[in-house]
């Protein structure tokens, strides 16, 4: 029954060049112009979690590629849902755009969201998928992910949870049910902060992309336990997967893609969805991602169209087996 709960993702990344050389690259009329003013890149999360630090890292290149400022707009709330609502809403002009990871499968699947998310998004591409990793304060004394699951099971609800909404809320309760621990899970209102308390140990222990948490690993601020891939992450050789550490099957990566409104013009996607490729063949880009623990997987506005459906309805299935309900 636990291996049906298994969760797995991947998903993917993308950019590069100039300006004027990018508008030539494209023979769609519907491009000409364009961009005419700074592009928004909307992140429906706070500042320091994983989609904000991919959404930075692609608006600097495209800055730099396009010739006008890509301005990061922080949009958190709902666990992503009020900064995509407004993505949804804005003008279809390509000066808009949004940064989606897999907790936009998650809350379409399982919550009521005043968009669409099947047609309210043109997709450019993906931006990459990472794993999570399961790390705990370091005054609590486990060094292992079988010890924290044994201390857990010894002791039910003594340990906090610290998540944010949306695939990190998933991916840390399908933990905490496979692994039979108890723990009281609570949600932030976004991963940076739920970090932060595990840090000052108002909280014990957290399950967050690897991206926003590798920083304080390094710096000891954290004690890392486990990954949550299906292999070990390069970015962290020797941390074991949580499946080695004894929860078989477990595997939840998270994922990243750029969107822009629904009716945005195809000469515009099709020079944003080239540049992002581009960006992905880049070396400086491939070796900062590696640093971080981001694999770089570039898919096509068609196969992330088609990979939005896949993904809400593992999501939903996980809900239903585990008794998970999103915000709570």
């Amino acid at each position: 029954m636990k291996s049906a709960l298994a969760v797995g993702f991947a998903v993917l990344l993308g950019v590069a060049g100039s300006g004027q050389a990018a508008q030539r690259g494209s023979p769609d009329d519907s491009a000409a112009g364009y961009p005419a003013r700074p592009i928004r890149l909307i992140i429906p999360f706070p500042p320091g979690g994983s989609n904000d630090i991919m959404g930075r890292y692609f608006a600097q290149y495209l800055t730099e590629r396009l010739g006008k400022q890509v301005v990061v707009d922080n949009r958190p709330g709902a666990d992503g849902i009020i900064g995509t609502e407004i993505a949804a809403r804005a003008q279809p002009d390509g000066h808009t755009l949004l940064i989606a990871s897999a907790a936009f499968a998650v809350n379409g699947a399982t919550r009521k969201v005043p968009y669409d998310p099947h047609q309210s998004f043109s997709w450019v591409g993906t931006l990459g998928y990472g794993p999570s990793v399961l790390s705990v304060g370091p005054a609590l004394k486990v060094n292992s992910a079988q010890e924290l699951i044994a201390y857990g099971r010894a002791n039910p609800g003594k340990l906090t949870l610290a998540t944010s909404g949306g695939f990190a809320q998933f991916a840390s309760e399908l933990f905490n049910h496979l692994s039979g621990m108890k723990m009281l899970v609570v949600i932030y209102k976004g991963g940076f902060p739920a970090l932060v308390d595990v840090m000052g140990g108002q909280a014990h222990v957290n399950l967050g992309s690897l991206i926003q948490t590798l920083p304080h690993l390094k710096s000891g601020r954290l004690k890392p336990l486990a990954t949550t891939g299906a292999k070990r992450a390069s970015a962290a050789p020797d941390l074991p997967t949580i499946a080695e550490a004894g929860i078989a099957g477990y595997e939840a990566n998270n994922w990243w893609a750029i969107a822009a409104p629904a009716g945005t013009p195809p000469g515009v996607i099709k020079l944003l969805s080239g540049e992002m490729k581009r960006y992905l063949e880049q070396p400086a880009t491939l070796k900062r991602f590696q640093a971080e623990g981001v694999e770089a997987d570039f898919r096509t506005p068609a196969e992330v169209q088609k990979m939005i459906p896949t993904e809400m309805a593992k999501w939903k299935n996980v809900a239903k087996v585990a008794n998970i309900r999103a915000g709570q």
